[in-house]
């Protein structure tokens, strides 16, 4: 059995006392390896905790001794990005609460060893992304690929691409009608390759699409999760039903002309701001403010020193002002 160590005692025991604090009774730890979870159960058996990892198996422990588990399958992301990430998951499996706070601890220095605790409040960025929200779309695409394009929306609107806002549109379902309304933009990226590279469940094909957002045009999706065409000019019949807020451009109004004209359902991403919308049918349904972007480290601007001109007499040099 995996040890308890004093390390992770004393920081369930500063997860306790700051969730007292602020009278919180969610916790989320972000484990990167297993535990003695019997002892951990009863140490924090008066809480509603949710453990996060990258490994299935390592959490099937966890599970067996009623803690909910999220597993994130991206070890070589950015601790805030993964912790991130553990946030969605756990508001869209109904885990937290969307408005609620949050005792969090990770590991944020050492990867193996958790020595951070933190306070975050849940607050509008993440609080519509819920199952119960996807529930509405039952039966034109099912709820796992929908929640799986849309977490990958969330994370190109999150993050962007080499420091530079991306915007896109994913169209999903019903997607043989879908493509009567599609040319390609120059090329399609994803053609020719087998349906096997084009899963969306695959972590490889994901980062795969966040390359490939940064070109003009839109992804078809099919309801099992498959990039059936990427980089495509949608051109469905426009509709008089339509009618879209203020602000919104030609990438939602393909969007909303498309889902009008077909059962699909379309997941956009605006490149002002990353916010992702879901439209059905020609509505906007619903919308999910970017969490936070992850932090970035830059090196600062500073000028150049002054280029000396001349001898200021005592055998240094000045700079004119």
């Amino acid at each position: 059995m995996a040890k308890f160590s004093e390390q992770l005692r004393a920081f369930c025991g500063l997860a306790i006392q700051l969730a007292d604090l602020h009278d919180v009774d969610n916790l989320l730890l972000l484990l990167e390896r297993p535990t003695d979870w019997v002892t951990l159960h009863e140490t924090l058996k008066a809480y509603n905790v949710v453990i996060a990892g990258d490994v299935d198996a390592g959490l099937a422990a966890a599970a067996e001794e009623h803690f909910e588990t999220v597993v994130l399958n991206m070890p070589e992301s950015p601790v805030y990005e993964r912790l991130t990430q553990a946030l969605l998951e756990a508001v869209a499996d109904e885990h937290f609460k969307a408005d609620t706070t949050v005792v969090a601890a990770y590991c944020g220095f050492e990867s193996t060893t958790v020595d951070t605790v933190s306070l975050i409040r849940l607050d509008d960025h993440l609080g519509r992304l819920t199952v119960r929200d996807f529930r509405q779309f039952a039966g034109k695409v099912p709820v796992e690929t929908l929640k799986l394009v849309v977490d990958l929306a969330i994370e190109i609107g999150r993050e962007g691409r080499e420091g530079k806002s991306v915007g896109t549109l994913f169209v999903v379902g019903d997607h043989r009608r879908t493509l009567s309304f599609c040319r390609p933009m120059g090329f399609d990226p994803v053609r020719g390759y087998k349906t096997s590279e084009r899963r969306l469940s695959d972590a490889k094909v994901r980062e795969g699409v966040k390359e490939i957002a940064q070109m003009d045009g839109a992804f078809i999706v099919s309801s099992e999760g498959v990039v059936m065409a990427a980089a495509q000019h949608i051109s469905a019949p426009p509709s008089d039903e339509i009618s879209l807020p203020k602000g919104l451009g030609a990438r939602h109004w393909a969007a909303a002309e498309v889902t009008k004209s077909s059962a699909a359902i379309a997941v956009t991403v605006s490149s002002s701001g990353g916010t992702v919308r879901i439209i059905q049918d020609g509505d906007v349904v619903l919308r999910i403010e970017p969490f936070r972007r992850a932090m970035k480290w830059r090196d600062f601007d500073n000028e150049p020193p002054p280029k000396p001109i001349g001898d200021g007499g005592d055998g240094k040099s000045v700079a004119k002002e």
